[in-house]
């Protein structure tokens, strides 16, 4: 399971968790502007916005968790099982295969409005990359300098929803996850409020009651909450040294240690690496779980 969010300052950034069992050997890529995409359903991209990522390079394929172009556009893939459905192709719309979609998006197109206008004429195409590696249920965050998105193709149909808190996590649905905010409406920075009763006195016996109910468990939902609070609620200067150090900060407070979340006899999720893009500059930060 991962977490994606979108942080401003006076420059804006973008990044992710990654938080797997496993690692395919990731490395920051770069696909500069002359590096020919191939794609199963259209025409080869031969000349394209350059794009930095993380990525598993496969036969010379980037297979990008996450992105941004030259434009200052950028994309992250996170796991949606039991969700996320594939179509079979179609006459009417683009046919694009889920590990060609951020290549797709980000070769051509400048902003979120540009994203959101392609997607449009789009399918997520059930089609495997190999035998070897089959497709991942996805849902994606696409995010620019000014806003960003949610893309979540299910057996609804492909739907573009737009991120007011600009945090992403996994299940369920986007939709039901900013719902599930208003469950939390007492929650604040503040001190508390005794709303108990008049009868009864209570104490303020530390800080940080006020946000007494905030989750702390490592759940997708959970997750979700917890990091749109803390980033909702961040404050840094502005320079590139804090707003950094502030980015990782806010990912670090959903991060996963190993032995916390198992998945297997002796196998355990953790947060294998995180990255904070500068979306203005494009700069490309991560660290992993071993090195910081």
């Amino acid at each position: 399971m991962c977490t994606a969010l979108t942080y401003k300052t006076s420059d804006t950034y973008f990044g992710r968790n990654l938080d797997l069992e496993y690692t395919y050997n990731e490395s920051v890529t770069i696909s500069p502007r002359n590096f020919e995409f191939n794609f199963r359903y259209k025409n080869n991209m031969i000349r394209h916005f350059s794009i930095i990522g993380m990525a598993y390079i496969v036969n010379n394929y980037p297979l990008y968790y996450d992105a941004i172009n030259e434009k200052g556009l950028g994309i992250a893939g996170l796991n949606f099982p039991e969700n996320a459905y594939y179509t079979e192709n179609s006459n009417d719309l683009d046919n694009i295969a889920p590990f060609e979609f951020i290549p797709w998006i980000l070769s051509q197109c400048e902003d979120v409005n540009e994203a959101r206008k392609s997607i449009s004429k789009l399918t997520l195409i059930n089609e495997n990359f190999s035998e070897q590696l089959p497709l991942s249920p996805l849902h994606w965050m696409i995010a620019d300098r000014e806003s960003s998105i949610v893309v979540e193709q299910t057996k609804n149909g492909l739907n573009i929803n737009e991120n007011p808190v600009d945090i992403m996590t996994n299940n369920p649905p986007f939709d039901y996850q900013l719902f599930s905010l208003n469950n939390y409406i007492n929650i604040s920075t503040g001190r508390p409020v005794n709303k108990f009763s008049e009868n009864y006195k209570l104490d303020e016996y530390s800080r940080g009651m006020a946000g007494i109910g905030l989750p702390g468990d490592l759940s997708s939902n959970s997750r979700f909450i917890k990091a749109t609070f803390t980033k909702l609620n961040s404050i840094s200067n502005s320079n590139e040294e804090e707003s950094v150090s502030q980015f990782f900060h806010i990912l670090s407070s959903v991060e996963q240690q190993r032995g916390c979340v198992q998945v297997d006899e002796g196998k355990y999720e953790i947060t294998a690496y995180s990255s904070c893009c500068n979306l203005n500059r494009g700069i490309y930060y991560y660290t992993t779980y071993e090195n910081r």
